[in-house]
């Protein structure tokens, strides 16, 4: 009987956590419904592009503020395109996401974001950008390491080609 307890004891201690980080994450998403639909991704995509982990959107500057509506804060297996209309990360399991040219701000290697900490200091992908009045970071980690720095590259010089 002791077990028993035991055993319903923690059983009802997970449950309670699972709740509370359910009902933290629709309270989140309630007081970012002020934030505009995404633009669309453009019809005629059909471009490939870096193999990586799309790891979330947050506030630009606070890599623990995860953006939650639009199903940016949502992780998933994707590869990010850099075409002269912009960044697309196409996602397995969640929507893609078009970022236009012109609203990218700035680009970085990083340690972290929601989500994700990696051990090498340029693990991840960072690049800033602007939507609805609001600076956003969006993370991805590429696959291959070598990646990072020929991505980095073509995004910057997408982001210098947008302010001339």
């Amino acid at each position: 009987m002791k077990a028993f307890l035991g055993i319903l004891g923690t059983l009802l201690v997970i449950a309670a956590g699972y709740y509370g980080m359910y009902r933290g994450w629709r309270n989140r998403q309630a007081r970012q419904t002020d934030l505009a639909p995404l633009p669309p991704v453009p019809g005629d995509d059909k471009s490939h592009g870096v193999e990586g982990v799309y790891v979330a959107t947050t506030a630009a500057g606070d890599w623990m503020d995860r953006i939650a509506v639009h199903e940016l804060g949502v992780r998933s297996t994707a590869d990010l395109a850099v075409s002269e209309a912009g960044l697309i990360f196409h996602r397995q399991g969640a929507a893609d996401v078009f970022i236009p040219a012109d609203h990218l701000t700035g680009v970085r290697t990083d340690r972290g974001i929601a989500g994700k900490v990696t051990a090498e200091k340029s693990g991840l992908v960072v690049v800033t950008w602007n939507h609805d009045g609001r600076e956003l970071d969006t993370g991805f980690r590429p696959r291959r390491k070598a990646d990072t720095a020929p991505l980095t590259e073509s995004i910057s010089t997408l982001i210098g080609a947008e302010q001339r």
